[in-house]
């Protein structure tokens, strides 16, 4: 049995990406989870599908505003449909932690467009757990209410 965690076998050390089988570098981590979350923002300001449907994960539950649930399909529909359009996201606050694999951020803001329909202007608060696998993030769960 090895004496330390830098001894073990890749795939059995606390540090190891499941996926990738290498060390995990924390920074990196951190780098590229502040990174999708920009992504995610600039692909709901252009309603750009293509680009949310690699940032979410296909398990994706998220409960909106309205406390209704919705999956990754009910949201690429929506964007597609162009029942949601996003014209204004304005942050004012982002936060994040990371522990393992998973990562949530927590954004403040005030989301303008038209949902449902309906133009609306609302300070809102997004609360969203990302999962790390394949070498990138995704959003597995999201909660969104008005702040």
């Amino acid at each position: 049995m090895p004496d330390s965690e830098a001894e073990r076998p890749a795939t059995d050390r606390l540090d190891a990406d499941p996926v990738d089988a290498g060390p995990v570098d924390a920074g990196r981590l951190e780098a590229d989870l502040l990174a999708a979350e920009q992504a995610l923002q600039t692909a709901q300001r252009h309603g750009d599908v293509a680009a949310l449907d690699v940032l979410l994960d296909d398990r994706l539950i998220a409960i909106g505003p309205d406390g209704g649930r919705y999956t990754k399909q009910d949201d690429l529909d929506a964007y597609r449909m162009g029942s949601s359009v996003v014209e204004d996201l304005l942050q004012e606050s982002l936060e994040h932690l990371i522990a393992g694999h998973t990562g949530v951020t927590f954004f403040t803001g005030t989301v303008s467009g038209t949902f449902g329909g309906e133009p609306v202007t609302a300070r809102m608060r997004y609360t969203r757990t990302w999962t790390h696998t394949g070498g990138r993030w995704r959003i597995l769960a999201a909660h969104i209410a008005p702040a």
